[in-house]
């Protein structure tokens, strides 16, 4: 395909997705200045628990399950009824933990920019390959 086959597709795209799905791809070094707030309770770059679980190896995993953790029973509950943790359940976890699991033991109130929660995601993807 030459150079300006491939513009004209690229326009199309845009054309026809006004949004930039680029965006959702996050930029990992703000996510790690996001994580700031998350690492007062949680680590990522290893499998020690905190006061919150390990967020290592997040991305695939079922809920209420990181090794060593004493989670609530409602985010047991969670895992066992189908939750696992990919970019969609954690986004809408991250915007309100409270509602998306109730009776989760997570004191944080969430997170409302949803470029910083993307941010997180990607820098949080790091730590689960």
């Amino acid at each position: 395909m030459d150079h300006r086959a491939v513009q004209l597709l690229s326009a199309s795209i845009v054309a026809f997705f006004p949004f930039d799905v680029r965006a959702e791809e996050g930029d990992a070094t703000a996510g790690a200045a996001a994580f700031k707030k998350c690492a007062i309770c949680h680590i990522v770059d290893s499998d020690k628990n905190k006061v919150g679980p390990s967020l290592n190896g997040l991305f695939g995993r079922k809920a209420g399950t990181q090794p060593g953790f004493a989670y609530s029973s409602a985010m047991k509950a969670a895992g066992d009824g189908g939750l696992i943790w990919d970019e969609t359940t954690l986004r809408d976890y991250l915007h309100n933990p409270k509602t998306s699991v109730k009776g989760t033991k997570m004191a944080f109130p969430g997170l409302k920019d949803d470029q910083e929660i993307t941010n997180l995601i990607a820098y949080l993807k790091q730590y689960s390959k």
